[in-house]
């Protein structure tokens, strides 16, 4: 789908969608609690809906009223004896699900796109291979057989803390005790907390020994709750960059107080007004696409900890670079920075690529506001903000789709 954006002002106050990041972990435990749970606040995004075709393919009961989630929790010793999960391109539902299939101790398909899998699993391999579990990776899917054991786990910091959250949602239901220790350095450790406060809603515990070891006590049981998504500061960011190129934007839904780590996108678009700065993404790797094109429009940023942008939906970087460089932007790559040069930003001359990609789509329709001009692949933002356009239109943004795609 392409889409056209007219230059404009967006003026107006517009709601943050509800945060994709707990959605997950909401419905995956309610999914996991005996009995049925009530989550308010669900946007039927591409992700979540993978993750609650997931929870029905282990035997869960959901239905998505709205964006209201109804779950009745899997049935551990049904008569099932195989499973076939459906994670289409999300990788924190297939890292999520890959521990919680092993509860079953039957044969587990979790399948989805090529790009998904060219995502890394190696803390899993590892833990399957120590552990006897059958573990065998193809092009689009992976199979796993066997039980996970309780016991002492330790997990790098530096791949991705989903897989941390992965063994956070199983451990409680082994008979046993286990141990996560996390090796430095712990990145995104705020989706790891995240997932922690997700499980006491539903009164599961696991408890900090430090800054990287949790215990989780065994034969724990999730119950049911009615609950809500908080809003999202990821896709918020987005909306208030609009205020970097010109806009007059107020979001509002979003909790003061919330364990995002992504909440830090306001300090890192005030560092971004003052010079040429240095701004770390380490932390907050899915900021990347809108820090970079709100660092075009300003004055410029060097960028570290960007490493982990090769490894998402696209390789967001050298994506950026791509994009930014037909607005006459230029970026210097390196493994582990990107260096954005102070420039004006010019109209591009040809389509831009959104790159299959949600928020490299997100991050240059933020500059089209002030340029104009035209994205092929804006389907993409189905991922994760299904009514982004909507929102951008309702501020007062002409945005036109292509006659063909209506």
């Amino acid at each position: 789908m392409k889409v056209t954006i007219n230059p404009s002002l967006p003026k107006g106050t517009v709601k943050a969608p509800p945060a994709k990041s707990m959605a997950h972990r909401l419905l995956i435990c309610a999914g996991l609690s005996e009995g049925e749970s009530i989550v308010h606040g669900v946007a039927p995004s591409d992700d979540v809906t993978a993750t609650l075709a997931c929870l029905n393919a282990l035997g869960a009961e959901c239905r998505l009223e709205g964006e209201t989630a109804y779950i009745k929790g899997i049935d551990f010793e049904s008569e099932l004896t195989e499973f076939k999960l459906p994670c289409n391109e999300c990788g924190s539902t297939l890292r999520f699900f890959i521990p919680i299939a092993l509860l079953t101790g039957k044969p587990a398909t979790l399948t989805g796109s090529e790009t998904l899998f060219t995502r890394p699993l190696s803390v899993y391999e590892d833990i399957c291979r120590s552990q006897g579990i059958l573990m065998r990776k193809g092009k689009n899917f992976v199979e796993v057989c066997g039980k996970l054991s309780p016991g002492d786990y330790t997990v790098r910091g530096d791949i991705s803390s989903q897989f941390i959250s992965g063994l956070l949602f199983t451990l409680p239901l082994l008979k046993g005790d286990s141990l996560i220790r996390i090796t430095e350095p712990f990145e995104s450790a705020s989706y790891v907390k995240m997932t922690v406060d997700a499980l006491k809603m539903f009164s599961v515990n696991a408890v900090y020994l430090d800054d990287n070891t949790i215990k989780i006590c065994g034969s724990q049981k999730y119950k049911p709750c009615e609950v809500s998504v908080e809003g999202d500061y990821s896709n918020a960011a987005f909306l208030d960059a609009l205020n970097l190129v010109g806009g007059d934007v107020f979001v509002t839904g979003l909790k003061e107080n919330s364990l995002q780590g992504d909440r830090v996108y306001k300090e890192k678009f005030e560092k971004l007004k003052c010079g040429k700065p240095t701004v770390d993404i380490s932390d907050c790797p899915d900021l990347g696409p809108v820090l970079f094109a709100c660092a075009a429009f300003l004055n410029g940023a060097k960028f570290t900890g960007t490493k982990r942008l090769r490894i998402k939906e696209s390789d967001r970087a050298q994506a950026m670079a791509q994009e930014l460089s037909k607005f006459s932007v230029k970026v210097n790559l390196s493994e582990n920075t990107a260096e954005i040069e102070k420039t004006e930003i010019k109209k591009p001359t040809c389509v831009l690529d959104g790159h299959n990609d949600h928020r490299i789509v997100m991050a240059l329709s933020v500059l089209l506001c002030k340029t104009g001009g035209e994205i092929e692949g804006a389907q993409a933002v189905n991922k994760s903000y299904p009514n982004f356009f909507d929102d951008l239109r309702s501020l007062g943004t002409e945005v036109i789709f292509d006659a063909v795609d209506k």
